[in-house]
C-alpha cells in the first residue's frame, strides 16, 4: 500500500517510544488514528502488518482492536531504522518503582486515630485452640459440615418408576 513516508517515520517513533500500539479495526480512509490525528487508521494497521510478517511485533485482537507490542529483534530495528542510541529503550522495558500504601487509610491517619478497631475485637471471632492431644468431634462446630448428609429421593430425571 502507498503512503507517505512521514507517516511510516511517525509510526515507528509512536511505536518505538510507547512500545505498544493500538488502533480500532477501522479499514475507512478518512478514519484518523487517536494519537496520530493527521494519519489514517488503514495506515497504522498495513504497517503494523508488515513488522509482524516480519516478526517485530507481536498481534493480539480484542474487542475490535488491533494490539501490538514490540519484540526484541523489533526494538534493534527500529533503532537502527530511526538512528537512534543504543542506551534508548521503549517506555514499556523502563522499570519503575510501585508506592505501596500503608494499610490505614489516609483518612485516619489526618483525624489521628491509630486503627480503627482494637485488637482485643478480633478474638471474639476466631475459634478456639484446641489441644494437638486431644480428640475432637467435628460435629460440635456450627457452620457448614455439622449436620450429617441426608439424600431423599426426588423426582429429578431417572428417578420416576415409569418403566414398566
Amino acid at each position: 500500500m502507498f503512503m507517505p513516508k512521514e507517516h511510516r517515520l511517525a509510526i515507528y517513533k509512536l511505536l518505538f517510544a510507547e512500545g505498544v500500539m493500538v488502533a480500532e479495526k477501522h479499514h475507512d480512509r478518512k478514519k484518523m488514528h487517536r494519537e496520530l490525528k493527521l494519519i489514517p487508521n488503514l495506515h497504522i494497521i498495513k504497517t503494523m502488518t508488515s513488522l509482524v510478517s516480519k516478526q517485530y511485533v507481536k498481534e493480539c485482537y480484542c474487542w475490535n482492536h488491533y494490539y501490538w507490542t514490540l519484540t526484541n529483534e523489533g526494538i534493534i530495528y527500529l533503532r537502527d531504522y530511526l538512528h537512534l542510541a543504543p542506551q534508548l529503550v521503549p517506555t514499556t522495558l523502563i522499570a519503575r518503582p510501585r508506592l505501596v500504601p500503608n494499610a490505614v487509610s489516609f483518612d485516619q491517619k489526618d483525624r489521628g486515630v491509630a486503627s480503627a478497631r482494637p485488637a482485643e475485637d478480633r478474638g471474639v471471632y476466631r475459634r478456639l485452640e484446641r489441644p494437638a492431644t486431644s480428640i475432637w468431634n467435628k460435629r460440635d462446630d456450627a457452620g457448614v459440615g455439622s449436620n450429617d448428609l441426608v439424600f431423599r429421593g426426588g423426582f429429578g430425571r431417572g428417578n420416576r418408576n415409569d418403566n414398566k
